[in-house]
């Protein structure tokens, strides 16, 4: 039998919960009319087993409700980002959110 079951890939944003994650797919479409480059991204709450990162790029796969919101899992790690990059990003967010608390 063919696994029919829908994949999409994604970047992990918050790994708050224990087993869950989420995950910020984008996608990119043109315009009909005028050819312009659309840019749209949506949220999705995934299963995790594998134990993710934040940051790393991952492929989810569609399953049965697990809760109210997950109906994805995170089937592979496609690329994992390094404990640098990561809090080099934590402390470039920190320090525009502090000139923008004192502006």
């Amino acid at each position: 039998m063919k696994n029919t079951r829908r994949r999409m890939t994604g970047v992990v944003t918050r790994t708050n919960s224990a087993k869950t994650v989420t995950v910020q797919v984008d996608r990119t479409s043109r315009h009909r009319l005028y050819g312009k480059v659309l840019r749209a991204s949506k949220n999705y709450l995934v299963h995790d087993e594998i134990g993710c990162r934040l940051g790393d790029e991952v492929l989810m796969v569609e399953s049965r409700p697990i809760s109210k919101r997950k109906r994805w899992a995170v089937e592979e790690i496609l690329r994992r980002k390094t404990e640098a990059e990561v809090t080099a990003e934590t402390v470039e967010t920190q320090d525009v959110t502090d000139v923008e608390a004192q502006a």
